[in-house]
């Protein structure tokens, strides 16, 4: 470890999708709060394992929808019956049965809006660093290995015990990750 780098947290590795699922159920029943399991592939009950709950993006893209909703009314209102008045045929200034079709299009992108930029904040993203794209064996985690990385930033977190919980969870190679 460099003197000078501030450590970032410990990495297990893991020969299958086995072994990686046990370990992320160890470390979610050790009480860790800042962790993550990283795999080639997507692991069939691996968010139970890692006690992980519904996503929120849902609520910011239905804010979104109904932003886009509002505003697509609003502007058709505001053209039609107040700011630009044309009587054609008695029909009225406004209705909204007109005003639907551009107010749903206006519900669709505005929520899409809200879906990219909650998963965005929700995420911390943009993000242009992370530690453990300098670890030489973490690349291994698109083709073939599975890692836990559980981070100094924890209130769990001692390295000793930490690095016990993961070797007792099959891990034949843990590592510290470096800022």
């Amino acid at each position: 470890m460099n003197a000078n780098a501030k450590p970032y947290g410990l990495i297990a590795e893991f020969e299958n999708t086995s072994s990686a699922l046990h370990a992320a159920e160890k470390v979610r029943d050790a009480g860790f709060r800042k962790w993550d399991v990283f795999t080639p592939f997507p692991i069939h009950g691996m968010d139970k394992a890692m006690g992980i709950k519904n996503s929120k993006v849902g609520w910011f893209s239905f804010l979104g929808g109904v932003i886009g909703y509002s505003t697509g009314m609003l502007m058709i209102w505001w053209m039609n019956a107040v700011d630009y008045q044309i009587l054609v045929g008695g029909k009225p200034m406004f209705s909204p049965h007109a005003a639907f079709p551009p107010s749903y299009e206006l519900t669709i992108l505005f929520g899409a809006f809200g879906a990219i930029g909650g998963m965005m904040f929700l995420n911390r993203l943009p993000k242009l660093h992370h530690p453990l794209l300098k670890h030489k064996r973490f690349a291994l985690a698109t083709h073939d290995k599975f890692f836990v990385v559980i981070e100094t930033a924890d209130p769990k977190y001692s390295e000793s015990e930490t690095r016990k919980l993961l070797e007792a969870a099959g891990s034949k190679r843990i590592e510290m990750v470096e800022e």
